[in-house]
């Protein structure tokens, strides 16, 4: 049963891989193009400054090929694995949350991954398009995403469990407030404890309080080239949460009738099958 679970689960990721993709080719590729060009513009100004003469920097694939295959095999090969890991999340869940049928469980563990696997550590530690973070804090940027994805898919767990201990006490409804407002909280704490980007060591020591780039000044603190736009990295980010939030609702509204169909068959079916 698992193993059939988890087949339909990564068919179900490979859809939402692929609707990913045509939407982050649609919208999300122009912002990117964007950021290329102000990064490449930004180079060329720091190199005069410096006194340098400018150089080619050379790309191992094309844009054109990391627009397109690149991106594309990147999200359906993202998609194929969290539709293996939503499908054993799906079969943690049979029997343990109530009497949720086989569609509207699909759609409440999607849900619930969209919102602690990428939501949440967004929400801190949000996606940047090329050109904004700096160089030498990746591997702490990197380790902090990954600190706060875990603790907050394991936080999104142990509120599932006090919802489920509570049923008795308070109703479902009533429940399930106390359980989401206590994962709200527990987040809004992880929050404060862990750094912003701005407060790395890094970034201190270029005295910025963030990672997007400010303006580029010369000696007498004219500027010489703008800061990163604003909007650009408004719409990257925008488009992104819109990007996963497709991705993952596919993967509940795929996976769901599938599932649906496997679980919930004819007691004379399933006895057929047995015997066969």
């Amino acid at each position: 049963m698992e193993k059939r679970l988890i087949l339909r689960g990564v068919i179900a990721g490979a859809v939402g891989g692929v609707l990913a993709f045509v939407f982050a080719r649609i919208f999300a590729e122009p912002l990117v193009q964007k950021a290329i060009d102000y990064e490449e513009g930004r180079g060329a100004a720091e190199e005069r400054l410096a006194g340098v003469g400018a150089h080619e920097h050379g790309e191992v694939f094309s844009r054109t090929v990391q627009e397109n295959l690149g991106i594309g095999l990147a999200l359906v090969l993202f998609g194929i694995a969290m539709g293996a890991l939503f499908a054993v999340a799906y079969a943690i869940c049979l029997g343990r949350v109530g009497r949720v049928r086989a569609r509207p469980l699909a759609l409440l563990v999607a849900g619930a991954a969209f919102v602690s696997v990428y939501l949440v550590p967004f929400l801190k530690y949000p996606t940047n398009p090329p050109a904004v973070g700096n160089d030498d804090t990746i591997r702490m940027r990197s380790a902090l995403y990954l600190v706060l994805t875990g603790a907050s898919v394991i936080l999104l767990v142990l509120a599932a469990w006090l919802g489920r201990r509570l049923q008795a006490r308070f109703g479902n409804w009533n429940a399930s407030l106390l359980a989401g407002g206590a994962y709200v909280a527990a987040v809004a704490v992880l929050f404060l404890l862990l750094p912003s980007l701005g407060d790395l060591a890094a970034n201190k020591d270029l005295h910025q309080s963030t990672e997007t780039p400010p303006p580029l000044t010369d000696a007498d603190g004219t500027i010489v080239f703008p800061g990163f736009p604003a909007d650009v990295l408004y719409g990257f980010r925008l488009y992104a949460i819109g990007g996963q939030l497709l991705m993952w609702t596919a993967i509940g509204l795929v996976f769901g009738p599938m599932a649906e169909k496997l679980l919930e068959r004819p007691p004379a079916v399933a006895e057929q099958s047995v015997t066969a």
